[in-house]
């Protein structure tokens, strides 16, 4: 059976094409439109999709109020429609906050030409949004705390994590926003290791994420910059559409690359990864989190390999399992812990 999408966006000739490129996929099938937020929160009631899509600007009620009311009372995955702005992205994160669970580009040209790039990638974002578990708007960026299962746990070594740490790396995608404000919230002021988030964001999003990460955590978080030194109890966000590396020599460094087209993500947590096992092996830390796909099962073979140490969120707690499952299904993970522990698990170190 297809799964049934709600579109939700003010402009006639968007919903159609959305709609057409959603029906033209086997798996999938459009069972209403909606020109506003409020129309969305009537059609949600009455139709019961599986995902909604949905714009954020529009007129009798917003995206972001409908998002929140619906989930509220009728949650629903919902994937938001987001222009590639510095302006796009706050409101895309304040959506995101107010339990959206992931995002796409609202690319018209690309929606107007029905360019194959965007009829996949839609189309695996709805499947994947579907799959994912949902959380409550009352605890946005709260997953729940229930432990790993048995058998899950079985895949990790539980060996304890040294304090000799000088780095943490933080790699994730779809459900990373919510849960590292969780995480950063949390961290206390005296945490003193330099830490890499590689959240997969397009390049005009990363600045706001940092911006607002900066905002609510007690730590420095910015946004990296080539040349970057890495400083104890600093945060640096890898910026969207490029490639991070991390250096030892002279204290330890950031360099910022321009990616390879064939590379998949930009950044990407297996290139990050890759290059902290190089030069701090058994002295880092790597911490999966929720996401689509397997980007850093590679990074953290290599960092195992160089002695390093490999942390992943466990599946209850991840909106979408596919990254850290790659990696506990590697045996890579020494730890599985739900979103809650993590920080304080970190401030432990």
């Amino acid at each position: 059976m297809a799964l049934k999408v709600l579109v939700v966006d003010d402009s006639g000739f968007f919903r159609r094409r959305v709609t057409d490129i959603i029906n033209a996929d086997p798996r999938l099938e459009v069972i209403g439109v909606a020109e506003n937020g409020l129309q969305a929160i009537e059609l949600n009631e009455k139709l019961k999709p599986d995902v909604i899509t949905m714009d954020y600007e529009m007129p009798v009620m917003d995206g972001i109020t409908a998002v929140r009311k619906i989930m509220a009372s009728n949650p629903v995955p919902v994937l938001m429609f987001s222009s590639l702005t510095f302006e796009g992205a706050r409101v895309t994160l304040d959506a995101l906050d107010a339990g959206a669970v992931d995002f796409l580009p609202k690319n018209f040209d690309a929606i107007a030409r029905n360019a194959a790039s965007i009829r996949k990638l839609l189309a695996e974002k709805i499947l994947a949004v579907a799959k994912g578990q949902l959380k409550s708007s009352s605890q946005p960026v709260t997953p729940s705390s229930k432990p790993a299962s048995k058998a899950t746990s079985a895949t990790a070594t539980n060996e304890p994590t040294p304090r000799h740490l000088e780095i943490v790396v933080i790699g994730t995608s779809t459900g990373g926003p919510a849960a590292l404000q969780s995480i950063f919230k949390s961290l206390p002021a005296g945490f003193n290791k330099p830490i890499i988030i590689v959240q997969h964001m397009p390049a005009s999003f990363t600045a706001a994420f940092a911006e607002r990460l900066n905002n609510l955590s007690a730590l420095s978080v910015k946004e990296a910059e080539e040349g970057d030194v890495l400083k104890p109890g600093h945060v640096y966000v890898a910026p969207g559409g490029k490639q991070l590396i991390v250096d030892k020599r002279h204290g330890g460094s950031i360099h910022i690359l321009e990616s390879d087209e064939r590379v998949s993500y930009r950044p990407s947590v297996d290139i990050a990864l890759a290059s902290v096992a190089k030069h701090y092996g058994n002295k880092a830390l790597g911490i999966v989190l929720t996401g689509m796909g397997a980007d850093g099962r590679e990074g953290a073979r290599l960092l195992k390999q160089s002695g390093g140490h490999l942390w992943a969120q466990d599946e209850q707690s991840c909106v979408i399992y596919g990254m850290p499952m790659a990696v506990i299904n590697a045996g890579l993970a020494d730890r599985i812990l739900p979103l809650n522990d993590v920080s304080k698990h970190m401030s432990q170190l």
